[in-house]
Parts: structure tokens; sequence; C-alpha cells
């Protein structure tokens, strides 16, 4: 992993959630290497008071455990907070949690047994989500501070205010739909949104963008297409 990225993780924090003791300390002493806050919990139950108290950026947690699973702690977790990053361990056998999984707003998932090279994937990946870059789609990079779009790491595409926190919006609800509602009260604060002027916001914003990550979804919103 790129030293720069290393110094990144180290910065955040992060729960570990896993009811095997033998199999949590291994994976806590691997996470100990990325990170300089490392929390571990044996169940969803004791997961949640560590996440009340200390706020974690990243939850690593099991999906099946004994007392309190996964699925229920972050059903709880995400009642009030959309933000924390949240990677599932899961296996095979798991496929009927696939879809709480897309209902929650998990950020990664990954396939047991964990390795190191499972793990860098999901960490890169997590990089952006607590960074001001975040991933529209493989080959697209919202950069919020900058206002602008990175298309396969060489073109730029600046952005005006507007749609750049229209795109983020669409990156916070990815695996949902951004409703017309919502729209107008994050972004037409000071007027009124006609269904004119959202439609031209949208063809302009799709002319610039080198793929296409907007869908519409009819009557409803718009969904980010990754």
């Amino acid at each position: 992993m790129e030293k720069e990225l290393l110094e990144e993780l180290k910065q955040l924090s992060i729960l570990c959630v896993e009811d095997e003791e033998g199999i949590r300390k291994v994976i806590v002493d691997t996470l100990k290497y990325y990170f300089d806050e490392v929390y571990e919990a044996k169940d969803g139950n004791e997961a949640y008071d560590l996440y009340e108290e200390y706020k974690p950026k990243i939850v690593l947690t099991d999906i099946q455990m004994k007392s309190c699973n996964g699925v229920d702690l972050v059903k709880r977790i995400r009642k009030n907070d959309s933000k924390t990053a949240i990677v599932m361990l899961t296996a095979y056998s798991n496929e009927e949690y696939l879809m709480d999984l897309i209902n929650l707003n998990i950020n990664h998932y990954i396939l047991k047994p964990l390795n190191a090279k499972k793990l860098n994937e999901a960490l890169f990946k997590l990089i952006n989500i607590n960074s001001e870059r975040v991933l529209l789609c493989e080959e697209l990079v919202l950069d919020l501070k900058k206002r602008e779009l990175i298309y396969k790491n060489e073109e730029i595409i600046p952005l005006r205010k507007r749609e750049k926190e229209f795109l983020h919006l669409l990156y916070e609800k990815r695996g949902s739909i951004l409703s017309y509602y919502e729209i107008e009260s994050e972004l037409w604060t000071d007027k009124e949104m006609t269904t004119h002027a959202l439609k031209s916001f949208i063809k302009e914003l799709r002319a610039k963008l080198p793929v296409n990550v907007v869908k519409n979804v009819s009557q409803e919103g718009y969904t980010l297409i990754m």
C-alpha cells in the first residue's frame, strides 16, 4: 500500500466486531498495522456501546454472531448515521443478507476468509469515503475541495457549485434514490425549482460527464450508476 494512503489511514479510527476471539485477535493485530486507533468488540451490543463512545470512522463487522448480529448492529448505526463507513465480513452462505446490506448503505463487504489482499482492496475504497475525493465510478473521481471531476486520473473537468453538490448528494444516496424534494431542498434554497430548470441542469451536467453516472428514475428522482 502506498505511503500516502497509510498516512491517511493512520489518522482514522476503526471498530472491529467479531465473536470468535481467535479470529478477532488476528484481524485486530492486522488492523493495528494500518490504524493507530483500533477498538474491538465480541458482539453487536458491545460494539454499539463502543461506537457511541468513540465514534470510529470505520466499522468492520462480521454478519453472523451469537449475540446481536452484524445486520442488527448496522441497522442501529444507520438509524441516525449515514456517514460512518461500514465493511461487512460475510461468507457465501450469507446470501440471504445481501439485500439487507444494499438497503443499509454498506460501503464494502469482504468474503471470508479475510486476507491481506482483500483487506487492502477494502481500505483503498474507504480512503475515498473519508477524504475530500469520492469515487463515482471506476474511472471517475469527484474532488469536493477543488470542485472538479478527475477522469482516468488525467483529465480534469471543472464543475459549478450546484453540479458538485448534486453529484455529492447522489454519492451519499448511492444504492437508493435522490428524490426531487431532496434536490430542491438542498440545491434550490434560493428559489423554486421548476421542472424545466431541473431538466436543463441535468442536461448540462450530463454534457460534461465523460461517462454517464446519472440515471433518472421516472416520477421519483435520480440515482447513481456505479
